[in-house]
């Protein structure tokens, strides 16, 4: 079993790679902006879900990560000097997506004109 520090800095290199590797798949369903937002490995580093984020269809981003699983996996044994390489499990994360609608509400709300206050001081 990996110690705790270990694990964190298999899971930041595991990140890295990804986030390297991603913009090559060239499977037309992971394409676009793809960000690797969080990895997590288990102990015994059997399985490591990869928590990705992008502005399309994250249905369709899951499937075909999916696919390249394989691809992903095997890059991952030759750039890590592990004994095994963790099984990869993709989850979706909406991080990307809310950060673009908090930052449209705020546009929405700067693009506003002030009105006048109700019940603002010399008002009948």
């Amino acid at each position: 079993m990996a110690t705790p520090n270990r694990v964190g800095q298999i899971n930041g290199e595991i990140q890295r790679i990804l986030s390297a590797l991603l913009p090559k798949i060239k499977d037309p369903r992971v394409s676009g902006m793809v960000s690797v937002v969080r990895v997590d490995t288990t102990g015994d580093l059997s399985l490591c879900r990869v928590y990705v984020s992008s502005m399309g269809d994250q249905k369709e981003l899951q499937k075909g990560l999916k696919s390249a699983a394989g691809y992903l996996r095997r890059e991952l044994g030759r750039a890590l000097s592990l004994r095994h390489v963790p099984e990869l499990e993709f989850i979706a994360d909406g991080s990307i997506r809310e950060g673009v609608r908090i930052l449209n509400l705020l546009h929405s709300i700067e693009e506003k004109p002030p009105g006048p206050a109700a019940g603002a001081p010399g008002e009948p």
